[in-house]
Protein backbone atom coordinates (compact mmCIF):
# COMPACT_ATOMS: atom_id res chain seq x y z
CA UNK A 1 0.00 0.00 0.00
CA UNK A 2 1.42 3.46 -0.86
CA UNK A 3 0.24 6.33 2.10
CA UNK A 4 -0.67 9.79 0.51
CA UNK A 5 -3.82 10.79 1.98
CA UNK A 6 -4.37 10.67 6.12
CA UNK A 7 -7.26 8.49 5.06
CA UNK A 8 -4.70 6.09 3.55
CA UNK A 9 -2.38 6.18 6.76
CA UNK A 10 -5.37 5.73 9.21
CA UNK A 11 -6.60 2.73 6.78
CA UNK A 12 -3.09 1.45 7.00
CA UNK A 13 -2.67 1.53 10.66
CA UNK A 14 -5.65 -0.60 10.88
CA UNK A 15 -4.70 -2.99 8.97
CA UNK A 16 -1.46 -3.79 10.72
CA UNK A 17 -3.16 -5.57 13.57
CA UNK A 18 0.33 -4.60 15.65
CA UNK A 19 0.16 -6.17 19.59
CA UNK A 20 -0.46 -2.88 21.67
CA UNK A 21 -1.69 -2.36 25.43
CA UNK A 22 -2.90 0.44 26.78
CA UNK A 23 -3.47 0.17 30.90
CA UNK A 24 -3.12 -3.50 30.49
CA UNK A 25 -5.46 -4.49 28.22
CA UNK A 26 -4.69 -4.57 24.29
CA UNK A 27 -5.96 -2.69 21.86
CA UNK A 28 -7.28 -4.11 18.73
CA UNK A 29 -7.83 -1.00 16.46
CA UNK A 30 -5.85 1.63 17.73
CA UNK A 31 -7.00 4.14 15.24
CA UNK A 32 -10.20 4.40 17.30
CA UNK A 33 -8.50 4.50 20.89
CA UNK A 34 -9.12 8.03 22.35
CA UNK A 35 -5.23 7.68 23.84
CA UNK A 36 -3.69 7.31 20.60
CA UNK A 37 -5.72 9.30 18.30
CA UNK A 38 -4.47 12.80 18.81
CA UNK A 39 -0.77 11.31 17.98
CA UNK A 40 -1.95 9.53 14.81
CA UNK A 41 -3.49 13.30 14.04
CA UNK A 42 -0.86 14.96 14.32
CA UNK A 43 1.60 12.67 12.51
CA UNK A 44 -0.86 12.08 9.58
CA UNK A 45 -0.27 16.13 9.02
CA UNK A 46 3.05 15.18 7.71
CA UNK A 47 1.12 13.36 4.68
CA UNK A 48 -1.59 15.98 4.43
CA UNK A 49 0.33 18.82 3.80
CA UNK A 50 2.61 17.16 1.62
CA UNK A 51 -0.16 17.06 -0.86
CA UNK A 52 -0.63 20.98 -0.55
CA UNK A 53 0.98 22.39 -3.83
CA UNK A 54 1.63 25.47 -1.20
CA UNK A 55 4.22 23.74 1.08
CA UNK A 56 5.30 20.76 -1.87
CA UNK A 57 8.93 23.05 -1.92
CA UNK A 58 9.64 22.10 1.48
CA UNK A 59 7.83 18.97 2.86
CA UNK A 60 8.62 16.77 -0.43
CA UNK A 61 11.90 15.97 -2.32
CA UNK A 62 13.44 14.12 -5.21
CA UNK A 63 14.89 10.90 -4.56
CA UNK A 64 18.54 10.62 -5.95
CA UNK A 65 17.81 6.94 -5.91
CA UNK A 66 14.40 6.53 -7.80
CA UNK A 67 14.52 10.21 -9.13
CA UNK A 68 10.59 10.19 -8.08
CA UNK A 69 9.16 12.81 -6.36
CA UNK A 70 8.71 11.94 -2.49
CA UNK A 71 7.89 12.64 1.08
CA UNK A 72 10.97 14.79 3.03
CA UNK A 73 10.71 12.43 5.84
CA UNK A 74 11.75 9.54 3.55
CA UNK A 75 14.71 11.52 1.93
CA UNK A 76 18.72 11.09 2.35
CA UNK A 77 20.18 14.86 2.50
CA UNK A 78 21.88 15.49 -1.05
CA UNK A 79 22.87 19.13 0.20
CA UNK A 80 23.00 22.08 2.41
CA UNK A 81 19.65 23.49 1.03
CA UNK A 82 18.10 19.87 2.12
CA UNK A 83 19.06 20.01 6.09
CA UNK A 84 17.70 23.69 5.67
CA UNK A 85 14.53 22.49 4.36
CA UNK A 86 14.19 20.23 6.61
CA UNK A 87 14.09 22.42 9.53
CA UNK A 88 11.74 25.11 7.70
CA UNK A 89 9.59 21.73 7.23
CA UNK A 90 9.90 21.10 10.95
CA UNK A 91 8.80 24.44 12.03
CA UNK A 92 5.87 24.78 9.73
CA UNK A 93 4.49 21.19 10.78
CA UNK A 94 4.74 22.84 14.38
CA UNK A 95 2.45 25.68 13.61
CA UNK A 96 -0.01 23.08 11.99
CA UNK A 97 0.10 20.64 15.20
CA UNK A 98 0.97 22.30 18.30
CA UNK A 99 2.49 18.94 18.79
CA UNK A 100 5.05 16.76 18.26
CA UNK A 101 4.65 14.92 14.60
CA UNK A 102 7.08 12.15 15.87
CA UNK A 103 8.15 10.89 12.45
CA UNK A 104 12.13 12.53 13.13
CA UNK A 105 13.60 10.12 14.62
CA UNK A 106 13.40 7.64 11.84
CA UNK A 107 13.85 9.99 9.42
CA UNK A 108 17.12 10.90 11.18
CA UNK A 109 18.35 7.05 12.03
CA UNK A 110 17.97 6.24 7.57
CA UNK A 111 20.23 9.41 7.11
CA UNK A 112 22.83 8.36 9.59
CA UNK A 113 22.84 4.78 8.89
CA UNK A 114 23.41 5.74 5.46
CA UNK A 115 26.82 7.18 6.04
CA UNK A 116 27.52 4.86 8.42
CA UNK A 117 26.77 1.43 6.74
CA UNK A 118 29.04 2.76 3.46
CA UNK A 119 32.15 3.30 6.05
CA UNK A 120 31.47 0.30 7.53
CA UNK A 121 31.41 -1.49 3.91
CA UNK A 122 34.18 0.26 3.52
CA UNK A 123 36.41 -1.56 6.11
CA UNK A 124 35.00 -4.47 6.35
CA UNK A 125 33.96 -5.80 2.64
CA UNK A 126 30.12 -6.25 4.02
CA UNK A 127 26.93 -5.05 1.89
CA UNK A 128 24.96 -3.04 4.31
CA UNK A 129 24.72 0.33 2.87
CA UNK A 130 23.26 -1.86 -0.30
CA UNK A 131 20.96 -3.16 1.94
CA UNK A 132 19.74 0.05 3.50
CA UNK A 133 19.66 1.34 0.01
CA UNK A 134 17.19 -1.19 -1.12
CA UNK A 135 15.58 -0.33 1.98
CA UNK A 136 15.32 3.22 1.97
CA UNK A 137 13.49 2.97 -2.16
CA UNK A 138 10.97 0.66 0.05
CA UNK A 139 10.18 3.20 2.74
CA UNK A 140 10.56 6.00 -0.04
CA UNK A 141 7.79 4.43 -2.45
CA UNK A 142 5.36 3.31 0.46
CA UNK A 143 5.94 6.37 2.47
CA UNK A 144 5.28 4.40 5.64
CA UNK A 145 6.86 5.66 9.16
CA UNK A 146 9.18 4.41 10.36
CA UNK A 147 10.29 5.03 14.39
CA UNK A 148 13.56 5.01 15.47
CA UNK A 149 14.59 2.79 18.15
CA UNK A 150 17.78 4.40 20.02
CA UNK A 151 16.80 4.46 24.11
CA UNK A 152 17.83 1.12 25.27
CA UNK A 153 16.57 0.19 29.18
CA UNK A 154 20.14 0.43 30.40
CA UNK A 155 19.54 -0.78 33.67
CA UNK A 156 22.98 -0.35 35.77
CA UNK A 157 24.69 2.72 33.76
CA UNK A 158 27.89 2.18 35.32
CA UNK A 159 28.32 -1.19 33.37
CA UNK A 160 28.38 -1.61 29.40
CA UNK A 161 25.59 -4.00 27.81
CA UNK A 162 27.57 -7.14 27.91
CA UNK A 163 28.26 -6.48 31.75
CA UNK A 164 24.84 -6.19 33.06
CA UNK A 165 23.47 -8.65 35.29
CA UNK A 166 20.56 -9.10 32.85
CA UNK A 167 21.88 -8.97 29.10
CA UNK A 168 18.09 -8.30 28.00
CA UNK A 169 18.64 -4.78 29.58
CA UNK A 170 20.29 -3.95 25.99
CA UNK A 171 19.22 -5.19 22.68
CA UNK A 172 20.86 -7.94 20.84
CA UNK A 173 21.56 -10.97 18.95
CA UNK A 174 20.53 -14.05 20.66
CA UNK A 175 20.99 -16.17 17.47
CA UNK A 176 22.59 -15.71 13.71
CA UNK A 177 20.96 -17.91 11.21
CA UNK A 178 21.92 -18.36 7.23
CA UNK A 179 18.94 -16.56 7.17
CA UNK A 180 19.09 -13.98 9.61
CA UNK A 181 19.03 -13.02 13.39
CA UNK A 182 17.19 -13.63 16.72
CA UNK A 183 16.82 -10.38 18.71
CA UNK A 184 15.75 -9.79 22.31
CA UNK A 185 15.59 -6.88 24.27
CA UNK A 186 13.49 -3.34 24.43
CA UNK A 187 13.62 0.36 23.28
CA UNK A 188 11.77 2.44 25.32
CA UNK A 189 10.48 6.23 25.48
CA UNK A 190 9.70 5.49 21.69
CA UNK A 191 8.08 8.57 20.13
CA UNK A 192 4.93 7.79 17.81
CA UNK A 193 5.80 4.30 17.80
CA UNK A 194 2.01 2.76 18.65
CA UNK A 195 1.27 5.08 14.75
CA UNK A 196 4.04 3.72 13.24
CA UNK A 197 4.19 1.12 10.62
CA UNK A 198 8.32 -0.57 10.90
CA UNK A 199 11.24 -0.03 13.40
CA UNK A 200 14.64 0.90 12.41
CA UNK A 201 16.88 0.08 15.77
CA UNK A 202 19.99 1.28 16.18
CA UNK A 203 22.86 0.76 19.15
CA UNK A 204 22.01 3.25 21.46
CA UNK A 205 26.00 3.80 23.26
CA UNK A 206 29.70 3.17 22.42
CA UNK A 207 30.76 -0.41 22.99
CA UNK A 208 33.66 -2.36 23.34
CA UNK A 209 34.96 -5.62 21.70
CA UNK A 210 32.68 -7.49 24.54
CA UNK A 211 29.52 -5.75 23.30
CA UNK A 212 29.74 -7.52 19.75
CA UNK A 213 26.28 -8.77 20.39
CA UNK A 214 24.61 -5.61 20.98
CA UNK A 215 25.94 -4.00 17.87
CA UNK A 216 23.75 -3.89 16.17
CA UNK A 217 20.62 -2.08 13.53
CA UNK A 218 18.12 -3.20 11.98
CA UNK A 219 14.30 -2.72 10.21
CA UNK A 220 11.54 -4.49 11.60
CA UNK A 221 7.58 -4.24 10.73
CA UNK A 222 5.87 -3.52 14.33
CA UNK A 223 3.54 -6.14 13.76
CA UNK A 224 5.88 -8.83 13.41
CA UNK A 225 5.72 -11.99 15.55
CA UNK A 226 7.36 -10.78 19.18
CA UNK A 227 7.02 -7.31 19.00
CA UNK A 228 4.76 -5.99 21.82
CA UNK A 229 4.41 -2.31 22.52
CA UNK A 230 3.24 -0.74 26.04
CA UNK A 231 2.02 2.24 25.72
CA UNK A 232 3.50 4.86 28.50
CA UNK A 233 0.85 7.47 30.40
CA UNK A 234 1.37 10.94 29.87
CA UNK A 235 1.10 14.06 31.87
CA UNK A 236 -2.96 14.68 32.17
CA UNK A 237 -3.44 10.97 30.43
CA UNK A 238 -7.22 10.73 31.45
CA UNK A 239 -8.28 13.79 29.70
CA UNK A 240 -7.66 12.58 26.59
CA UNK A 241 -11.20 10.63 27.93
CA UNK A 242 -13.00 13.60 28.41
CA UNK A 243 -14.52 16.80 26.20
CA UNK A 244 -14.36 20.72 26.71
CA UNK A 245 -11.56 22.88 27.05
CA UNK A 246 -10.07 21.10 30.16
CA UNK A 247 -8.04 18.66 27.47
CA UNK A 248 -5.94 21.39 25.97
CA UNK A 249 -4.74 20.79 22.67
CA UNK A 250 -8.16 18.87 21.14
CA UNK A 251 -7.01 17.28 18.06
CA UNK A 252 -3.36 16.54 18.32
CA UNK A 253 -2.49 16.40 21.79
CA UNK A 254 -0.08 18.18 24.24
CA UNK A 255 3.32 15.60 23.01
CA UNK A 256 3.72 12.47 20.67
CA UNK A 257 2.79 9.08 22.15
CA UNK A 258 5.38 7.04 23.39
CA UNK A 259 5.77 3.05 23.84
CA UNK A 260 8.03 0.51 25.05
CA UNK A 261 9.02 -1.68 22.56
CA UNK A 262 9.95 -5.56 23.53
CA UNK A 263 11.21 -7.74 20.90
CA UNK A 264 10.82 -11.41 21.86
CA UNK A 265 13.65 -13.67 20.11
CA UNK A 266 12.28 -11.47 17.17
CA UNK A 267 13.74 -12.67 14.13
CA UNK A 268 15.26 -10.21 11.33
CA UNK A 269 16.06 -11.52 7.79
CA UNK A 270 19.52 -10.30 6.48
CA UNK A 271 17.91 -7.87 3.74
CA UNK A 272 17.24 -5.90 6.77
CA UNK A 273 20.35 -6.06 8.52
CA UNK A 274 22.48 -3.01 8.71
CA UNK A 275 24.85 -3.78 11.05
CA UNK A 276 25.54 -6.66 13.08
CA UNK A 277 28.83 -6.87 15.04
CA UNK A 278 30.55 -3.86 14.03
CA UNK A 279 31.17 -2.01 17.22
CA UNK A 280 33.97 -0.24 16.68
CA UNK A 281 31.24 1.81 14.54
CA UNK A 282 28.82 2.30 16.87
CA UNK A 283 29.85 5.28 18.45
CA UNK A 284 30.20 7.00 15.23
CA UNK A 285 26.67 6.10 14.29
CA UNK A 286 25.46 7.17 17.59
CA UNK A 287 27.01 10.63 17.17
CA UNK A 288 26.10 11.45 13.65
CA UNK A 289 22.55 10.31 14.76
CA UNK A 290 22.39 12.20 17.80
CA UNK A 291 23.92 15.65 15.36
CA UNK A 292 21.00 15.37 12.82
CA UNK A 293 18.67 14.59 15.74
CA UNK A 294 19.28 18.29 17.42
CA UNK A 295 20.06 19.93 14.19
CA UNK A 296 15.69 19.53 14.29
CA UNK A 297 15.13 21.23 17.70
CA UNK A 298 14.94 24.87 15.93
CA UNK A 299 12.28 23.88 13.99
CA UNK A 300 9.76 21.62 16.14
CA UNK A 301 10.59 23.56 19.29
CA UNK A 302 10.55 27.27 17.41
CA UNK A 303 7.65 26.08 15.70
CA UNK A 304 5.74 25.18 19.02
CA UNK A 305 7.50 28.11 20.53
CA UNK A 306 5.89 30.52 17.98
CA UNK A 307 1.98 28.85 19.45
CA UNK A 308 3.21 30.05 23.12
CA UNK A 309 4.34 33.73 22.42
CA UNK A 310 0.73 33.84 20.57
CA UNK A 311 -0.77 32.25 23.20
CA UNK A 312 0.32 34.76 26.10
CA UNK A 313 0.20 37.74 23.76
CA UNK A 314 -3.65 36.97 23.33
CA UNK A 315 -4.11 36.04 26.93
CA UNK A 316 -2.69 39.40 27.97
CA UNK A 317 -4.95 41.04 25.46
CA UNK A 318 -7.96 39.70 27.65
CA UNK A 319 -6.34 40.59 30.76
CA UNK A 320 -5.89 44.06 29.73
CA UNK A 321 -2.09 43.49 30.64
CA UNK A 322 -1.21 43.53 26.79
CA UNK A 323 0.53 47.37 26.68
CA UNK A 324 2.55 46.91 30.23
CA UNK A 325 6.33 47.11 29.75
CA UNK A 326 6.87 43.84 31.76
CA UNK A 327 4.79 41.91 29.69
CA UNK A 328 5.79 43.16 26.54
CA UNK A 329 9.38 42.49 27.38
CA UNK A 330 8.55 39.14 28.32
CA UNK A 331 6.65 38.54 25.24
CA UNK A 332 10.11 39.98 23.17
CA UNK A 333 12.19 37.83 24.79
CA UNK A 334 10.24 34.72 23.82
CA UNK A 335 10.36 35.45 20.67
CA UNK A 336 13.89 36.26 20.91
CA UNK A 337 14.77 32.64 22.10
CA UNK A 338 12.62 31.28 19.47
CA UNK A 339 14.06 32.53 16.80
CA UNK A 340 18.00 32.09 18.57
CA UNK A 341 17.38 28.42 18.61
CA UNK A 342 16.29 28.32 15.07
CA UNK A 343 18.91 30.29 13.93
CA UNK A 344 21.10 27.23 15.45
CA UNK A 345 19.36 25.04 13.28
CA UNK A 346 19.22 26.95 10.13
CA UNK A 347 23.46 27.27 10.66
CA UNK A 348 24.04 24.10 11.75
CA UNK A 349 22.47 23.01 8.32
CA UNK A 350 24.50 25.61 6.44
CA UNK A 351 27.15 24.53 7.33
CA UNK A 352 26.84 20.80 7.41
CA UNK A 353 29.40 18.20 5.23
CA UNK A 354 29.31 16.11 2.90
CA UNK A 355 30.20 12.08 4.13
CA UNK A 356 32.04 9.76 2.61
CA UNK A 357 28.48 8.31 1.23
CA UNK A 358 27.59 11.31 -0.63
CA UNK A 359 25.31 12.40 1.61
CA UNK A 360 25.28 15.59 4.16
CA UNK A 361 24.99 15.83 7.55
CA UNK A 362 25.11 18.81 9.99
CA UNK A 363 27.92 20.67 11.66
CA UNK A 364 28.27 18.77 14.94
CA UNK A 365 29.11 21.47 17.49
CA UNK A 366 26.18 23.73 16.21
CA UNK A 367 23.81 20.95 16.23
CA UNK A 368 24.77 20.55 20.08
CA UNK A 369 23.83 23.71 20.70
CA UNK A 370 20.77 23.71 19.08
CA UNK A 371 19.75 21.41 21.94
CA UNK A 372 21.37 23.26 24.28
Amino acid sequence: MVIKTKADYVKSLREQKHVVYYKGKRVEDVTTHPGFIPHINAAAKTYELALQPEHEDLMTAVSHLTGERINRFTHIHQNREDLIKKVQMMRLISHETGSCFQRCVGFDALNALYSTTAEIDEKYGTNYHQRLIEYVKYVQKSNIMVVGGMTDTKGDRSKSPSKQSDPDQFLHVVERRKDGIVVTGAKVHQTGAINSHEIVVMPTVALGEEDRDYAVAFASPLNAPGVVLIFGRQTNEERKFEKGIDIGNLEFGLVGGEALIIFDKVFVPWDRVFMCGEYDFAQMFVERFAALHRQNYGGCKGGLSDILVGACGVVSEYQGTGKASHIKDKLAEMMHLAETIYCCSVACSAMGHKMKAGNYEPDTLLANATKS
